[in-house]
């Protein structure tokens, strides 16, 4: 799979977070972070993890495809879009940025109405989690997602809770994970479903020995 081009995206950031009048300092006490993984975040010298990037564009009330749009900057004509990642591929270097700008690569694009197992466009992230696209309806803020925990996969790589706009709900099919939903703790198990406000700090991980697969609606509107 060619690589996917990547906007300046920490320099996008900042551009909206200036825009706003917000101080790097409040927009990092909004997400929970220190003010120097912000910064770090804005000048390139760090990426942001999902549920970094997605506490961002929530505090900042921007479409997180915004970040990708190849458009908005004058630079030579981008390589050309890539192909949906085949199961188990990892989009570019596998990075949460080289996935996230492929699948934000046309937010208006149309996956379905039937989606074969060898035509889901795949996320894999560092932490051990593999998302794949079951479909999508142009026009909804929805992610219709096969959902897989490795052993030790995290939401979170480092541990922390994330949160952003919007409701999830899942259901797992096999395997068991850990779910920290605020200040509770509860243990997911095949036929067991889950459903909350995803601006509750929350982190899945899996503390078993075989994967945990589940179905997840994840609404990016509340």
């Amino acid at each position: 799979m060619p690589p996917v081009v990547v906007p300046p995206v920490g320099a996008r950031i900042r551009r909206a977070r200036t825009a706003q009048g917000m101080s790097l300092r409040a927009l990092a006490r909004e997400i929970g972070v220190s003010a120097s993984l912000v910064s770090q975040i804005e000048t390139g010298k760090s990426q942001p993890s999902v549920s970094t990037l997605y506490a961002i564009t929530t505090a900042l009330a921007i479409p997180v495809e915004s970040l990708f749009d190849t458009e908005d900057d004058p630079a030579p004509a981008p390589a050309p879009a890539p192909a949906p990642a085949p199961v188990g591929a990892r989009p570019g270097e596998g990075t949460v940025l080289h996935a996230l700008a492929a699948f934000a690569a046309d937010p208006r694009r149309r996956i379905g109405p039937l989606v074969s197992a060898g035509e889901r466009e795949v996320l894999e992230l560092d932490s051990g989690v593999v998302w794949e696209r079951l479909g999508r309806v142009p026009g909804t803020d929805v992610d219709f997602l096969l959902v897989t925990y490795r052993p030790g996969g995290a939401s979170s790589g480092v541990g922390g809770l994330m949160r952003h706009a919007g409701t999830e709900y899942g259901y797992l099919t096999s395997g068991e994970l850990i779910l920290t939903l605020g200040f509770d703790e509860y243990v997911i198990r095949p036929g067991d479903a889950v459903s909350f406000e995803s601006t509750t700090p929350h982190r899945y991980r899996n503390d078993g020995d075989e994967p945990a697969v589940g179905v997840w609606f994840v609404f990016s509107m509340p």
